[in-house]
């Protein structure tokens, strides 16, 4: 009995001596687990050591705006690609100074009105915010009076609304049915680097043509023709379009001025055939009107719009909304033409009319 009392405490001790080794090592691989690569974890675990760590520290964010990350694989030129596509964007989003969301403006009375709200938004795009002494008339390069007749639209030609000979200014024009000829006409006679978009194709000839965009720089006057169209919709997952490439027949304008390497388009003209307002909408919350000096575009009000929906009174409030989302942009109307028709929201009303086509000027440059 007094050896094995005796015994018992060396057995013990002995007993700790080597649970001590095998308590280090465990700590030391909870420590260095984490920082194996993920095939040394399997290789472990295989092995039969099996663990596992609970981190406390907060989620960061791998990818900080502005500065990419290399992906597996990634080559030095596409890294390099990938950093200046984010610098560029960094620099659209620096300039931008316009609301990031459309403000929905109040009621114009105390109760939803079908007359009041169809009043206000008439009495709005009917009123010219600014009056040009002189203006470019369709067709026409040189600077004039405003015209006697009413023309379908106007470019304001303030000495300090027209930009400089160089570089060469840039025209953008959005037309299915050839109303903008007049449009074309006139900034080709300016010397403007000029594109035209349209999605079907009927009658284009010569310039530049197809998905993938080309610009004419230095080819002042020449008319480059693409088959794309005017996106509202902001992809899902953006990936930055590349310059010179979009790969599909409808972007949005940020994404066809980086592939076109603009960072300003001058004279822009569009007729989006009721997808204006959704179109006006992007711009405004995502600030490419910031780098829009004059813009002619024909809304639509016989019905709400493509992706527009609401009560008649609501749809009425929308278009305010967003029409003061351009004035807020830096947008001033400067001309005011009505097409025909007197349907609004397939209602008849005698004092508006179905379209009207507006110019404006942005002054915040």
């Amino acid at each position: 009995m007094r050896t094995c009392a005796r015994g018992l405490p060396l057995r013990s001790g002995t007993l700790l001596l080597l649970l001590v080794p095998t308590l280090l090592l465990a700590l030391q691989l909870l420590v260095v687990g984490t920082r194996l690569p993920r095939a040394a974890q399997v290789g472990l675990e295989e092995q039969g050591v099996a663990f596992s760590v609970i981190s406390i520290e907060p989620e960061r964010n791998s990818r900080q705006w502005g500065s990419p990350f290399r992906r597996p694989g990634q080559e030095e030129e596409e890294l390099e690609e990938e950093r200046r596509a984010y610098e560029d964007e960094n620099e659209m989003h620096s300039r931008q100074g316009g609301p990031r969301t459309l403000e929905v403006q109040p009621w114009a009375e105390d109760e939803p009105s079908f007359t009041a709200e169809l009043n206000r938004i008439i009495s709005y795009i009917a009123t010219p915010q600014l009056n040009c002494s002189r203006v470019l008339s369709p067709g026409q390069a040189q600077a004039s009076q405003p015209p006697a007749d009413s023309p379908r639209w106007l470019l304001c030609a303030e000495d300090w609304l027209l930009p400089a000979a160089e570089p060469p200014c840039v025209a953008y024009s959005f037309s299915m049915d050839r109303g903008d000829a007049e449009f074309l006409k006139t900034v080709s006679m300016l010397g403007c680097e000029v594109h035209s978009f349209d999605p079907s194709n009927s009658y284009a000839s010569g310039g530049h043509l197809g998905n993938s965009l080309a610009s004419n720089h230095g080819d002042g006057g020449v008319v480059s023709q693409h088959k794309m169209w005017l996106e509202w919709r902001a992809p899902r997952k953006r990936k930055h379009k590349t310059r010179g490439n979009l790969g599909s027949v409808s972007q949005t304008l940020a994404d066809i001025m980086a592939a076109l390497g603009h960072h300003t388009v001058h004279f822009l003209y569009a007729d989006l055939l009721s997808a204006e307002w959704r179109v006006f909408q992007n711009w405004i919350e995502i600030g490419t009107l910031q780098r829009v000096h004059h813009l002619v575009a024909t809304v639509h009000l016989q019905w709400a719009g493509f992706e527009v929906g609401g009560t008649n009174e609501e749809v009425l409030r929308y278009w305010f909304s967003v029409l003061q989302g351009l004035q807020a942009s830096g947008l001033k109307l400067v001309h005011s033409s009505a097409g025909e028709g007197h349907s609004i929201l397939k209602q008849t009303a005698v004092n508006a009319h179905s379209s009207y086509t507006l110019s404006w000027v942005n002054t915040g440059h």
